[in-house]
């Protein structure tokens, strides 16, 4: 099987993000395949792009003739395939406290600020926008004061080794500066997001420097 690999992603997505950020810890080469998720009413909604993801939501990863979906189970094949610089720990306990804030902000936080949920609101729902970003904020601030009592950082969310509860925490910490979400309350999500975007790794997986930014 060929190890080319091919990211279908968009800019702003914060799974497409932390699936950048995953393959540039690994330094594993890969091409962008831009997937504009607003523009012609969505590009991730075409009957080609639902080919490769019946879902209609990025990322995917192709791996030689492999799609592989879903951010979180991607970046899990990704230390699985190529263990070195593992995004989890040595040891159980350690790797369960890492994948369990992981999914407090994939699974829990995520889900209620993605793009579909907010689209939801305001298409369907008729919300106006003030009510849309009390919404997202309220979703964050929950999520984000329950986050913040689970990290203590020393630099990164689990000391000195970046893991995935870093690479879900800083693209969620990028949406939340985005949405003009106060941030002055979670002086720990602050430093391990400033020392986390001081990597290459991570500065690289930034939105404003995929090359579909806008």
């Amino acid at each position: 099987m060929s190890d080319q690999l091919r990211l279908y992603s968009y800019w702003r997505s914060s799974a497409a993000y932390r699936v950048r950020i995953g393959l540039n810890l690994k330094g594993l080469p890969y091409e962008i395949v831009p997937i504009h998720l607003l523009r012609d009413g969505g590009e991730q909604r075409s009957e080609a792009y639902r080919n490769i993801n019946p879902q209609g939501l990025v990322p995917v990863l192709q791996h030689g003739n492999r799609q592989l979906r879903q951010s979180l189970a991607i970046l899990e094949y990704l230390d699985e395939t190529w263990p070195t610089n593992p995004l989890l720990p040595a040891t159980a306990r350690s790797r369960q406290r890492a994948r369990a804030l992981a999914q407090a902000i994939a699974c829990d936080i995520h889900p209620l600020n993605n793009l579909i949920a907010l689209q939801y609101l305001r298409r369907e729902l008729k919300h106006e926008q003030p009510a849309i970003d009390a919404w997202y904020h309220h979703w964050i601030l929950q999520g984000f004061a329950a986050l913040e009592a689970m990290l203590k950082p020393g630099p990164y969310s689990f000391g000195r080794d970046v893991t995935l509860a870093d690479v879900c925490l800083v693209p969620q910490v990028y949406n939340a500066r985005r949405l003009k979400v106060p941030l002055d309350k979670f002086p720990n999500i602050v430093a391990i997001d400033a020392a986390c975007l001081k990597l290459s790794a991570f500065d690289k997986a930034r939105p404003e420097n995929q090359p579909d930014a806008e």
